[in-house]
């Protein structure tokens, strides 16, 4: 309900840019051009074992971090256009323009149940959504498959460093029942919001590899793609 409230606050009064603050409704031009940033391959130090290849529309911090963090737990829900157009930037990145003669098969990495319950959205979800409407307008064949479930609580991850990080999100994450023959119709790319440490982007990888393989066939080919990743992680791909 909040971020419908806010939609509707924004037809009768102006709301600050979600970025930098300034008074507009939506995101100013600077915010949106960071936004929209050429994509890069990011890689975590240290790279946890099993991480596909990643990309990512632009380095988390100032504005980036603003507009994600006012999507996914203040609600702003008119933010989702442009974030789901950075994501579709970072899909063309890594799986080319048109995507090869497959279909692009984006899959979300799931939030904890009661984050989504407390946030009233799945922003990851939703973001997804919206790259795949600006792929498929831009010729390529593309959907989303939200089959990743958590099979086991996790414990909130502020504060853990990147081994534990990866301790506490091993194994978590598994594909629904059913849903490995859909896996194989087209190329998967992992997507989801932010990459810190890619601890759930390595488990989601492993859950997807499992899943593929348990039905006999491969998971070549393998990729991800985020909004954003952290500084570090962009510099380490600067060269």
């Amino acid at each position: 309900m909040r971020g419908w409230w806010r939609e509707i606050a924004g037809l009768v009064l102006p709301l600050p840019c979600a970025g930098c603050g300034r008074p507009r409704a939506g995101l100013c031009d600077g915010c949106a051009r960071a936004l929209g940033a050429v994509p890069r391959r990011v890689r975590p130090a240290p790279e946890p074992s099993g991480l596909p290849v990643v990309h990512a529309a632009a380095p988390y911090e100032n504005a980036v971090r603003a507009v994600l963090l006012a999507h996914k737990e203040r609600g702003v829900l008119g933010l989702t256009g442009a974030l789901g157009g950075a994501l579709a930037g970072a899909v063309r990145a890594g799986a080319g323009q048109a995507g090869g003669a497959r279909p692009v098969l984006l899959v979300p990495v799931p939030s904890a149940r009661r984050a989504t319950a407390a946030r009233g959205h799945d922003p990851v979800r939703r973001i997804a959504v919206a790259a795949g409407a600006e792929l498929r307008r831009g010729g390529v064949r593309a959907g989303v498959l939200a089959v990743l479930r958590q099979q086991r609580a996790v414990a909130d991850q502020a504060g853990l460093g990147a081994r534990e990080r990866q301790a506490n999100l091993s194994g978590a994450l598994a594909v629904a029942d059913g849903a490995a023959e859909l896996l194989v119709r087209g190329r998967v790319v992992l997507v989801d919001d932010v990459l810190t440490t890619g601890a759930s982007l390595a488990d989601a990888a492993r859950a997807v590899r499992a899943a593929v393989h348990a039905g006999g066939v491969g998971a070549d080919g393998l990729m991800a793609a985020v909004v954003a990743a952290s500084p570090t992680a962009f510099e380490l791909n600067r060269n």
